[in-house]
């Protein structure tokens, strides 16, 4: 268990470690051939020019400005000096919005802190139960007489904890809500002055049914005619293209290999470059590189004309989808949020994504097949989250000495020593913990991948709900359960089964040193380490030295990156859930935590400022989920605080909690029943109002040739093919918006719609449907 010297230990490494990267980033954010790499989001903004095209050679790769090193710390106030507007403006909503999650964490926690030291710590600090717990051999620390460990069972002062926990709850619930509000508002007002964007007009629809008389694409322009006249517009059919996307991907590494080996040609014309072709270029024959790529390029060539003839021709490739484009926002709203048939298993209409972060290889997935897949990926998530507990316990087990001492006897003579042994106990337990969850994020993509989200932020909300649902389970709750399992074995044996609830109560708050030593590594170190991007560096100077060619080549070869909400969010969450368990059981934790939240709002309001490019924006549609977190922290802290409370002598201490947790979770349903309608429907008023700006400013504006090509994937975006999709019925559209009779092929009766133009020629209105005589072609 940790002492007090053990985390000092922990502290001056993480402190020293942050202070390491901010000083190798201050040096190199400086150099002129790092500037792509550590100012990307300006270039990508054409308002910064490369420092490599003027000046001496040596001036482009070295500062000699020693100006420029004294004022190495400048990149901090100025990360915080642009306002939220401009940031807004800057990076979009979602960034700004996500800047406000450790904004949130900074209001809530110091206010806790500056009370819960000024009224807890004295109440623990003056107690005498550890004394009274050593007796029955329960292991402590100094640290922990500062906790609610060291108040006596049954006194009197642990009516201080639950007035203390009725002032945080009523606290963190102000700040939420009034958060809430701000935010919501700050959505209503981006989307209304959004620019025009496709997503605004168009529905995705899935789960259409099969005609026999009609391909896809003509029931769904069927369907809208008759159900939307006056509103549908165009639409397009969602195409079973992965085959050809693999291919397409296979051309581009190919195209890269042959720019990579052109030019080492043209540095060194006096021979040729060669290639083996075996196994990764190990061995086998050797051929000339360029002739052998332009081979692989030219079949690659072929067999993607032959999979798009393929892709077109096929009708098994035509997915029961479409993306439905509409005349107004109000008119996709409509069709959005509403019910298509009676049948509520058939036209399911959704929002379709902004067109840059649809997720296009899960449109192919029969949408039958959605349920079976998130099935099998619930199972696997339950058994990685179970099977989990094996390394989280192996963690647990370095940070007792005594359990070392136990299973590496060997080891006693390096563990002795002073400096190993707060080494051990203090940093080594936090940075393995650390490395084990290094690739969850990336596993729990690729289950929300397989499960079947057609968009980028979907995929990224269910992975980073799984990602939160993991560190509560194994890293919060796992760590505690472990913890105490190793270290209280000896008292659990010895006492009788009445005493054992008594133990578990104290060793849930000694497990704060563990959680402390977490923080600094993930939360200090981790943190400085993201403003560093030493991968991105890497790799910019790997491509700038063997395939950059141009400055188009360059400006490819930078990665701005973006805020990885899936693997980010969640540890932010894991804060809070610590704060808000530890704030009236060990308040020593909370001043690691505030340095957390200020320091990680500084590193990351730089890296979205001068770095970061995010792929899509979702104007803060994952507000709800992050509100709805930090409730669950909420009242699990009450929950444990509960539990806590009985194990101590405070039975009559369980109403005023019970009453706490469900005023919690009242204002749960409040705040989601008054502000979350705002994070996933489209008020029609909104829409309309939209709508009629629009019209005024843009009374000739062509919607059509906006929005027709909008969602055809990409792997058929180019000119060749482009040319042709129309005649092939890639994209449909109704361009008479006085048609009489709705085209269908089908051999049974089929209704038709009229659409009769008032005096004015204003507004239309939709007449009843008649009968439509297929066979004589006209109305019957």
């Amino acid at each position: 268990m940790a002492t007090l010297a053990d985390i000092g230990l922990a502290a001056a490494i993480n402190i020293l470690s942050a202070l390491i990267f901010l000083l190798l980033f201050a040096i190199l954010r400086i150099q002129p051939f790092n500037d792509r790499v550590y100012f990307p989001k300006w270039y990508l903004k054409g308002v910064r020019s490369s420092p490599l095209n003027s000046g001496a050679f040596a001036s482009k790769i070295v500062n000699f400005d020693f100006r420029a090193y004294i004022r190495f710390l400048n990149w901090m106030p100025a990360a915080l000096k642009m306002p939220e507007p401009e940031l807004i403006d800057h990076a979009g909503l979602d960034s700004a919005v996500y800047l406000r999650i450790y904004l949130i964490g900074l209001k809530i926690f110091v206010p806790i802190a500056l009370l819960s030291w000024a009224v807890l710590v004295p109440v623990n600090w003056t107690s005498d139960g550890l004394q009274l717990a050593k007796l029955r051999n329960v292991t402590s620390s100094n640290i922990d007489k500062l906790s609610i460990s060291n108040v006596e069972r049954g006194s009197d002062r642990f009516w201080a904890h639950l007035v203390m926990a009725y002032a945080f709850t009523f606290w963190t619930c102000y700040v939420l809500i009034r958060e809430y509000e701000k935010i919501a508002a700050m959505r209503l007002s981006f989307l209304q002055s959004e620019k025009r964007r496709a997503d605004q007009f168009t529905v995705l629809v899935r789960n259409v049914p099969p005609e026999s008389d009609e391909t896809i694409s003509e029931n769904v322009q069927h369907f809208f005619l008759v159900n939307h006249p006056d509103h549908y517009l165009t639409h397009q059919v969602v195409y079973n293209a992965n085959e050809l996307a693999k291919l397409v991907a296979d051309r581009q590494k190919m195209e890269n290999w042959f720019d990579y080996y052109h030019l080492k040609y043209t540095r060194n014309k006096e021979q040729r470059p060669r290639v083996k072709l075996g196994f990764l270029g190990l061995w086998g024959k050797k051929v000339d590189a360029m002739d052998h790529y332009t081979a692989e390029i030219e079949k690659l060539n072929e067999q993607i004309m032959e999979e798009r003839v393929r892709v077109k021709k096929d009708d098994k490739n035509v997915m029961p989808a479409a993306f439905v484009s509409f005349k107004t926002r109000w008119g996709a709203a409509v069709c959005a949020q509403t019910q298509q048939t009676k049948n509520p298993t058939e036209w399911l209409t959704e929002w379709a994504p902004e067109a840059r972060e649809v997720f296009w290889p899960n449109l192919a997935m029969p949408y039958v097949s959605l349920t079976i897949r998130r099935f099998l990926t619930h199972v696997s998530f339950f058994f990685l989250t179970f099977f989990f507990i094996i390394p989280i316990a192996f963690v647990q087990s370095l940070a007792s000495i005594e359990g070392i001492q136990k299973k590496a006897s060997f080891l006693n003579p390096i563990i002795e020593k002073k400096f190993m042994k707060s080494l051990i106990q203090g940093f080594l337990p936090g940075i393995v913990l650390k490395l084990f969850l290094i690739f969850l994020p990336a596993i729990l993509m690729i289950m929300s991948k397989f499960e079947g989200f057609v968009s980028i932020s979907s995929l990224e909300r269910r992975a980073a709900f799984r990602y939160y649902i993991f560190n509560l389970v194994n890293v919060f709750l796992g760590s505690i359960i472990t913890g105490s399992a190793f270290e209280q074995l000896d008292s659990f044996l010895k006492q009788s089964a009445n005493d054992i609830p008594r133990t578990v109560g104290v060793a849930i708050p000694i497990k704060a040193t563990f959680f402390i030593t977490y923080i600094m590594v993930d939360g200090w170190a981790g943190v400085a380490g993201e403003i560093l991007r030493l991968k991105p560096l890497v790799i910019f100077h790997l491509k700038n030295f063997f395939l950059v060619k141009t400055e188009k080549d360059r400006e490819e070869a930078m990665d701005p990156g973006q805020i990885d909400f899936y693997a980010t969010e969640p540890r932010i969450q894991l804060y809070f859930l610590l704060g808000l368990v530890y704030a009236p059981v060990t308040p020593v934790l909370l001043p690691f935590i505030i340095f957390f939240f200020g320091f990680a709002y500084l590193i990351f309001r730089h890296q979205i400022i001068n770095v970061y490019n995010q792929e899509y924006e979702s104007a803060a549609a994952f507000w709800p989920d992050v509100h709805g977190r930090i409730i669950s922290a909420l009242i699990i802290s009450q929950i444990l605080l509960l539990g806590l409370m009985s194990t101590k002598g405070k039975v009559q201490s369980t109403p005023f909690l019970l009453v706490l947790a469900i005023l919690t979770f009242v204002f749960h349903r409040f705040c989601k029943g008054r502000y979350e309608s705002a994070f996933v429907i489209n008020p029609l008023q909104e829409a309309m109002i939209k709508d009629t700006l629009e019209r005024a400013r843009e009374p000739n504006m062509n919607l059509k040739g906006f929005l027709q090509n909008a969602y055809i994937h990409p792997v058929f975006k180019d000119e060749e093919f482009e040319d042709d999709q129309f005649d092939e019925g890639l994209t449909e559209d109704s361009d008479d918006e006085d048609c009489v009779v709705v085209p269908t092929k089908r051999h049974r009766p089929r209704r038709k719609t009229v659409a009769s133009s008032n005096v004015s020629g204003g507004l239309s209105q939709s007449l009843p449907y008649n009968r439509f005589d297929t066979d004589k072609g006209k109305p019957v």
